[in-house]
């Protein structure tokens, strides 16, 4: 019955994904099919084999070590706040280690170990996905740098791109995560459905893209120029990175505090007016997609409207939804597992202005170019999370 589903699920997203394509006839076949193979194998391979256990349980105790340390910076300067009541104490133990990941990631980027990897393996994708190294470079480095700093690396070609070329990089930088954040994720959800997300979004964003935006890259358009960062001392660079993690903490912590509070609001309204809150609405709105993502039948209310908060506000917001319902026992592992995969990415409304203003901050006409195709880009972005999901769910 699950596989039934999956299949029913999968005709979903593509078809949805064909009715928006701006070229059909331009689609190529095999490549989406070689990634498609790809996603079922590496979920497999994660989700249901002794090596994936150890790989993810590895990269889960990696992360908690860090958090370890991240923990005596926060300690010291909040006093015993963390220490007494840490689960409870949202900002300093999710959002504050974000503040050492980031110095983590400066320092990998200080001495040239993460852009050799990114290239490489961007390298490597593009003999996979029939696309050009600058795609394929965008999406690991999104991955690791996050959806707006991604766009400086490159911004020597930003000018030059056409819009279809565009495109597939901001869809690159919506589908994936920030590594500076995954941290925090895994203090939410469980960590092995967070690794699984992020392998999956990696080809899933390719491969909905190549559906929505067929296109091929000629040779002598195939250039990958990465800008170098301004010439800068160890300390320099360690001090710009700390204060980059504090400023993204303390903008999801606004913006948690922000849509948290309207949702609140919202759920009292509807609650006054129809007997039903603002977020069980949305819930009968996306239960449909919950369930051909695989999400059993009895849960996919629930998991539509934690579905729908994460699309209207952000993944936080729909995370700690979730972890309220996990602690509560209320929800299957299936129903767990599917939705959580379906929270890993930047896919929601308020993506669509960073993303178009850390474009329009190195180039103002290519930014306008992007804002004139967010709605579509979130529409292929959320297609990515779905698919993830439907992928994620056979394995489950």
């Amino acid at each position: 019955m699950n596989i039934l589903i999956a299949l029913l699920g999968l005709v979903v997203v593509f078809g949805l994904a064909f009715v928006a394509s701006n070229g059909r006839k331009n689609i190529r076949y095999r490549p989406l099919i070689v990634m498609v193979v790809l996603q079922l194998i590496l979920a497999f391979l994660l989700l249901n084999t002794v090596l994936g256990t150890k790989l993810i349980s590895a990269f889960a105790n990696t992360f908690e070590a860090l958090l370890g340390y991240a923990y005596e910076g926060i300690g010291f300067v909040f006093g015993g706040i963390l220490a007494e009541n840490r689960a409870s104490i949202f900002f300093l133990n999710v959002l504050m280690p974000i503040v050492f990941i980031s110095a983590l990631i400066g320092i990998l980027q200080y001495v040239r170990v993460l852009p050799f990897i990114v290239r490489y393996i961007g390298l490597a994708l593009s003999k996979v996905n029939g696309m050009g190294k600058l795609e394929s470079y965008n999406a690991v480095a999104s991955a690791i740098l996050g959806q707006s700093e991604v766009f400086i690396s490159v911004k020597k070609q930003i000018g030059l791109l056409p819009k279809h070329r565009l495109y597939t990089l901001c869809a690159s930088a919506m589908s994936t995560v920030s590594m500076s954040i995954v941290g925090a994720y895994m203090g939410l959800i469980p960590p092995r459905y967070v690794v699984t997300a992020l392998v999956l979004n990696l080809f899933g964003g390719f491969i909905i893209a190549s559906i929505i935006n067929p296109y091929k890259v000629q040779p002598e358009e195939d250039i990958l120029e990465v800008q170098q960062e301004e010439k800068q001392s160890f300390f320099e660079m360690l001090g710009e990175y700390i204060m980059d993690g504090f400023k993204v903490a303390i903008v999801v912590a606004a913006m948690l505090i922000g849509f948290v509070a309207l949702i609140a609001m919202l759920n009292g309204i509807f609650g006054a007016i129809f007997g039903i809150s603002f977020q069980e609405m949305l819930g009968y709105v996306f239960s449909p997609f919950a369930f051909v993502m695989g999400v059993p039948w009895h849960d996919a209310v629930t998991a539509g409207s934690i579905m729908a908060t994460k699309l209207m506000t952000n993944e936080f917001t729909a995370m700690l939804n979730l972890q309220t319902l996990i602690n509560a026992g209320t929800l299957s592992e299936r129903t767990i597992g599917i939705v959580s995969v379906f929270l890993v990415s930047f896919a929601n409304f308020s993506s669509i202005g960073i993303i178009a203003g850390a474009v329009k901050g190195l180039h103002e006409k290519q930014g306008n170019v992007v804002a004139r195709f967010g709605l579509k880009l979130l529409y292929g972005a959320t297609l990515v999370s779905m698919l993830s999901a439907i992928i994620a769910g056979l394995f489950i």
